[in-house]
């Protein structure tokens, strides 16, 4: 499914779990996945690493066809910036990428210059 999201696909949503610190961490990539609960911490089929997942509230409807929800899934592949800060996203970030901080229920997030750019340094 696709990463660019809009507040119509988040309707549901009334909690973000995030599984690590957002400190270093500059961007997430997010996108919908098809899964069989509402509220658990949902399976992850990618490359890298699941960082958090949108819970639905219980008025969410599956899917009439496969029976499944469509939730929300935040992930880093391993040739992000968090794990290679001198890589292909030293600068830069791909495109579904959104600052982590920006993100709330219901929320898509933002592109920052955090997520953008790489860290905000400041300055002396």
């Amino acid at each position: 499914m696709s990463s660019l999201l809009n507040e119509g696909d988040l309707t549901h949503e009334v909690d973000v779990v995030w599984l690590e610190p957002l400190d270093a961490i500059d961007y997430v990539r997010q996108a919908l996945d098809k899964t069989k609960r509402r509220n658990n911490r949902p399976p992850y089929a990618r490359d890298g690493r699941m960082v958090g997942y949108a819970s639905l509230d219980h008025t969410a409807e599956p899917d009439p066809d496969s029976g499944l929800y469509r939730r929300r899934v935040f992930y880093l592949l391993p040739h992000d910036r968090d794990s290679m800060p001198d890589g292909v996203y030293r600068e830069g970030a791909p495109g579904e990428a959104v600052d982590p901080r920006t993100i709330s229920p219901g929320n898509p997030g933002l592109k920052t210059d955090r997520s953008q750019c790489g860290p905000v340094v400041a300055s002396a």
